[in-house]
This record gives C-alpha cells, structure tokens and sequence, in this order.
C-alpha cells in the first residue's frame, strides 16, 4: 500500500516517524518544507503539493492544524482534490468542527475517494509513543482497512458512526481537557495565596476521586511556571472555540466552557500562544503585592 502523510507538525510528525519505523513506506508534505526533512532523511520521498502526494497513493493521511488548513489542503490550488479518485482513501486525523469534516467527506466521495475523519485524543508525548486515542467516523470499510495503521499511532481506536461524530467527540474530550486546566491553575493559584505549597496540593488531589494523568503531569509545571509545548495554547483555544460554537448550533448551552475560552484567549493577547496549554494559569495567578 502506497501512503502520502499530509501535516509534519508536533503531532503529525511522531505519527509519521512511527508510522515509517513500523515499515510503511511515506510520500509526506508539509507546508513549511523544512520540516520534511528528518523524514526525509529517514528515507520518506517529499511532494512538492497536496496533489502531488495523493496522486502516488492508495491512502493518504491528513494532520493538519485548524478547519481552515484542513479545508485548505483539501480544496486549494493543488489540493487533494485535484487528485483523489475512484479507490483512493482520505484519512483526515486533523482536529475540526462536525461541518467541516461533513463537508470534506461529501467533496472527497463526490470525487469517487473514500473518506474517513480520525482526529486524535493525546498530544505530543502520546504521539511519539503511538498512545494516541483514535475517534473515527465515516466510511466503515475503510476504517475496517486503517486498523493496523491505527494500531501503529494509537492505544486505542474506536469506530463512532456517521461522518461528523469523530469530530464531535474530540471536541468533547478537549474542551473537558481546556475546563480542567483552567480549574488547575485557579486552584493552585488560590493555595498560594492561602500558603499551600503547589506539590501539597497535587499531591492530595492525586490521592483523592480528582486524581488524574493531566494534573500529575501539568501541576508541577504550573508550579514551575515552565511551559514546554506539548500542546499548543493556541490549539486549546481554537478547540474550546469549536465546542463552543458546537453548543450553539446544538441549542446546549455551555457555561463553563464558554469562560475557559475566555481565560485562553486572554493568555494568547498576552503572549502565550505558542507555549504549551498549561500556561493559562499565568493569566490566572495574581502576583503578589508584598
């Protein structure tokens, strides 16, 4: 089987990496050529388009940042579109809302391709370990065909429904993720000003019904106030706007995660976009005035 892997960021390219290391052959693209190049090395061939990656491939693999890179790799000048036909599959493992997943599934098989939405649960850690959670949605068959390849990048892997659901459902799983940072941080900053230490505190949350993997590993660096990008706070916004805007067009009303928004948004205008998601709480904790 012939695979072109679509996206070579944090996330994509651990996937791609582990994908090649378990003895697939890779066409891979990325829109910043550069970062094609470790791959490359490693014996991957590089397309110089979306296009030209899809032609030379039975499946092709998409890990791209937003729904509007993902639409845009798909509908673009030299886009996957151009290229996919009949048999080809499209596997679009990006994070993005239900429409437009719905929307580049009914173009893809318009155009006599399969198609199938993978979005991931995990973040840079999971993906270079291949412990990702895999939420797919679409054509049956072809997630049936993708198995031993998600069984390669993933932990675990399940099959949700229609086009739209696999999406959804990441939305669920982030916005959950964006609501518990910010409660983290809030809590941490709260027992510093009560003169709790921060590793007190994670350590009765771990030993109690609240203990989680996400505190364990991000309360010690809140504490720290270090932010190594696992998960881009930009991402995490962009996610918690998603569900938000999931809300609305489902009539259900989502307080809470309506206000975490508004936390990372207001750390993203004060600079902190590129750094990993932890570092909302730095738009939490207020400084002292000794």
């Amino acid at each position: 089987m012939k695979i072109a892997f679509l996206g070579l960021g944090i996330m994509g390219k651990a996937m791609a990496t582990n994908l090649m290391a378990a003895g697939y052959d890779l066409r891979v693209w990325n829109r910043t050529a550069e970062r094609c190049e470790a791959l490359a090395a490693a014996g991957a061939s590089v397309a110089k388009s979306p296009a030209e990656a899809v032609a030379d491939a039975d499946l092709t693999l998409a890990m791209l940042a937003d729904p509007e890179a993902a639409a845009e790799v798909v509908f673009g000048d030299s886009g996957v579109l151009e290229a996919i036909g009949a048999g080809k599959a499209y596997i679009d493992m990006s994070t993005v809302d239900p429409q437009t997943a719905i929307v580049i599934g009914r173009e893809i098989e318009a155009a006599g391709g399969r198609f199938l939405e993978a979005p991931v649960s995990g973040s840079k850690k999971p993906a270079e370990d291949g412990t990702l959670v895999i939420l797919a949605a679409g054509e049956r068959a072809l997630y049936d065909e993708a198995v031993p390849l998600f069984e390669v990048m993933g932990k675990k892997h399940l099959y949700l429904g229609a086009t739209g659901q696999g999406a959804s459902m990441k939305l669920l799983v982030n916005m959950t993720m964006g609501g518990m940072m910010a409660l983290l941080g809030e809590a941490l900053a709260l027992g510093d000003r009560c003169e709790l230490k921060a590793e007190d505190i994670l350590e009765v949350f771990g030993a109690g019904a609240i203990a989680n993997p996400m505190f364990a590993l991000k309360g010690p660096k809140i504490a720290a106030d270090e932010h190594p990008t696992n998960f881009p706070l930009k991402h995490m916004q962009k996610d918690l706007r998603l569900a938000v805007g999931l809300g609305d067009e489902s009539d259900q009303p989502l307080p809470m995660v309506s206000t975490a928004n508004e936390l990372f948004k207001r750390a993203i205008a004060a600079g902190e976009a590129e750094l990993d998601f932890s570092a909302v709480a730095r738009v939490i904790a207020v400084k002292r005035q000794d």
